[in-house]
């Protein structure tokens, strides 16, 4: 989140965040959401670790919707997205996952790199779909492979790219979301 903040303040990104949700209670998003004075809120999940109740999708939904959300961008957020997200954002919500798609999907992408003995990772935004990281892609940016890398080390250069890559696909989307 700080990258598009630092994108929004920088002009570079016209938008505006109007909420930020977590799963996690003890979150650092949360935490530097206050700070940056934007409103937050918690997404119960009945205490469930990977699954995304219906319940809690139609009452994440609403929240969105009250809060006048146009686009929704996730970020680390680890449940798959059904009705009634999907029926109310679809073709509205983005995800960055660490890997170049089709490639790797789900989690822990850099380390799935690592295991197949890849050359190359990265990351990938692409709008969300019922599937699991299957959504169209907007932008992606490469990172090698280095002979030394650890499963760490990788991971940290695809976050450089991530964080250089979402702001510019989130004002890409934005402006194609203005012209319709």
């Amino acid at each position: 989140m700080q990258a598009i903040l630092d994108a929004i303040t920088a002009g570079t990104l016209e938008a505006e965040i109007v909420l930020v949700l977590s799963d996690i209670p003890n979150a650092y998003i949360l935490e530097r959401a206050t700070r940056a004075g934007l409103r937050t809120g918690l997404i119960d999940c009945r205490g469930l670790t990977s699954k995304f109740p219906e319940e809690a999708q139609q009452e994440t939904a609403e929240a969105l919707h009250q809060s006048g959300v146009e686009l929704i961008c996730l970020a680390g957020f680890m449940r798959l997205l059904r009705a009634p997200l999907l029926d109310t954002f679809g073709g509205r919500i983005l995800n960055i996952h660490p890997s170049l798609l089709p490639s790797y999907p789900g989690l822990n992408a850099w380390a799935q790199a690592l295991e197949a003995g890849a050359r190359e990772s990265g990351c990938t935004v692409h709008y969300v779909d019922a599937g699991m990281d299957t959504g169209q892609i907007v932008a992606q940016a490469a990172v090698p492979v280095l002979s030394d890398d650890t499963a760490e080390s990788l991971h940290s250069r695809i976050q450089i790219e991530e964080h250089r890559i979402y702001p510019e696909a989130i004002a890409k989307v934005a402006a194609e979301m203005r012209r319709d």
